[in-house]
């Protein structure tokens, strides 16, 4: 369970003509029931969306007891990838964001699916915790709907979890991921597509369960906006109206209610042909249906409103933000420096030095992605969070800290690096089982670790006065650094510290050489 209270500055307030670039932007959802792509460009200071696709892949139904993801799902998902693909391809766009939640999140073979889904997508895709994606879904319908002065409950179905947010415009307040889900809930309780009323009791008990701890946080809210997103609630919103049940716009608890009559009526999955209700999603329909109704009725929603963005929206809307430089991860890093009491001229100074010595080797140890040069930036600003619980071992209480944290705006993988740099800022360089690298990162990381660790080291007297001229090379496993002789000579413990560090570097395999020059 987790319970959040935290202040974002989401990208609603700008115009959108600040970012002046005309390349078609993608988002993708690797859903536990379905993958979606949405395409969109710039236009006129407007974001247009020019192309969608979806597909049921149900990779969620391919998760086995083991935690491993099964053969045919993993075929699914892998040949949708490929033809998503070809589109971006085909378009040219410019940016891409892949994200998978749930299932990715569960499965205990995600990384090795990884790999394959993304040659199969020729795109980077990111692993996201539940609050990330909590917090990317309320992005989604904040810029879908018109303003709204009060709060504002978002709640979104999926196939392998239910998230629940509160927030006020534009902030959020609350956010919660729940192991709730249309597809596992259909699974469990609908066994062998029949449908009863003692099998909707028990998903609905389940639900309920789940919900009782967390309930108090998303209700009795004053000035109160309730929407629903995602598959589920769309698709029942639309059986309502096509049905008869509500002629209005929105849901209630007794037009759930009464569609869980009509559903219980007809007996199976497979004779539920209902206006508005497509085959696809019929057959995981009724273990949506027992969470919604709980969720409408626990958290005493009168009415739900409908909306179209979710959290492919959020990932379209974030990459503006991040073109426009407002980055929700820059924001993350400036919070958990505050909260942890971050020394910030110590950590600039880091910083500075960092990206020196990174200028001087980026294209020798082939550093020069984005990514790169973000990682060792943050890393650097977090580096001395650990202090704040003990100056002993202050790396590894770091390194906790940022493994574990709720950090919005970073997936699993970037959270993962930055861990690992702070980790390894200092002292005996270690791979923790806790912070586990995707493989194609790990050289990248271990020299991007070398950088933060001569960065720390060179800025350990804590002084302002700035550091001579140095000149790094590395090349493979070795790295030299010169230094002025005269420099050497008035700073004994620095030299000292550098001899210690060759010791740990070797250990690690990388060779440090420490020279001078007049």
């Amino acid at each position: 369970m987790y319970r959040k209270q935290c202040r974002q500055s989401l990208n609603a307030q700008r115009p959108l003509s600040q970012t002046n670039d005309s390349r078609p932007l993608a988002a993708i959802d690797l859903g536990s029931n379905s993958f979606h792509m949405i395409v969109a460009e710039l236009r006129h200071g407007q974001l247009m969306i020019i192309d969608r696709l979806r597909e049921t892949v149900r990779l969620s139904e391919g998760l086995e007891i083991n935690g491993k993801l099964g053969a045919a799902a993993r075929q699914r998902a892998l040949d949708c990838l490929s033809r998503f693909g070809e589109r971006l391809r085909d378009m040219h766009a410019s940016k891409v964001r892949a994200a998978g939640t749930s299932t990715l999140r569960r499965a205990r073979d995600a990384g090795e699916f990884q790999s394959r889904a993304e040659e199969a997508l020729g795109h980077p895709i990111e692993v996201i915790s539940g609050i990330e994606e909590a917090r990317l879904i309320y992005n989604g319908v904040l810029h879908s709907m018109p303003p709204h002065a009060g709060h504002r409950l978002v709640l979104d179905i999926g196939g392998g979890s239910t998230e629940l947010i509160v927030g006020k415009w534009p902030e959020t307040r609350a956010l919660e991921s729940l192991p709730l889900g249309c597809v596992a809930m259909t699974e469990r309780y609908f066994t062998g597509g029949t449908i009863t009323r003692d099998a909707f009791d028990a998903a609905r008990l389940a639900a309920r369960l789940e919900l009782r701890p967390v309930k108090a946080f998303f209700r009795n809210l004053p000035d109160l906006q309730a929407v629903g997103t995602s598959g589920t609630i769309l698709a029942t919103e639309r059986v309502a109206r096509g049905t008869g049940v509500t002629e209005s716009d929105g849901l209630t608890v007794g037009a759930v209610e009464a569609l869980i009559d009509k559903v219980i009526g007809l007996e199976r999955i497979d004779a539920l042909q209902l206006d508005g209700l497509s085959e696809r999603r019929a057959q995981v329909w009724p273990g949506g249906l027992a969470i919604l109704v709980e969720l409408l009725g626990v958290l005493q929603v009168g009415r739900l409103q409908v909306s179209t963005g979710a959290l492919r929206e959020g990932l379209l809307y974030e990459q503006v933000g991040r073109l426009r430089h407002e980055d929700a991860r820059e924001r993350t890093l400036q919070a958990m420096a505050r909260r942890y009491h971050v020394d910030e001229d110590q950590a600039m100074r880091v910083r500075d030095t960092a990206a020196r010595l990174l200028v001087q080797c980026r294209d020798s140890w082939e550093l020069g992605s984005e990514l790169a040069a973000n990682a060792l930036a943050w890393a650097a600003q977090l580096h001395e969070i650990g202090l704040d619980i003990s100056h002993d071992g202050y790396q590894r209480h770091g390194a906790y800290i940022a493994a574990n944290a709720d950090m919005p705006g970073f997936p699993r993988a970037e959270q993962a690096m930055l861990a690992y740099l702070i980790s390894n800022q200092r002292r005996q360089l270690t791979t923790s089982p806790r912070l586990r690298l995707p493989s194609g990162w790990r050289r990248k990381a271990l020299r991007l670790a070398v950088l933060l660790r001569l960065a720390v080291l060179l800025n350990r007297n804590r002084s302002a006065d700035p550091l001579p001229a140095f000149q790094l090379h590395a090349e493979r496993n070795k790295a030299s650094i010169r230094f002025p002789a005269a420099w050497l000579h008035d700073n004994p413990l620095t030299v000292a510290d550098l001899k210690r560090e060759q010791g740990y570097l070797e250990q690690a395999g990388i060779g440090l050489l420490v020279e001078e020059f007049d």
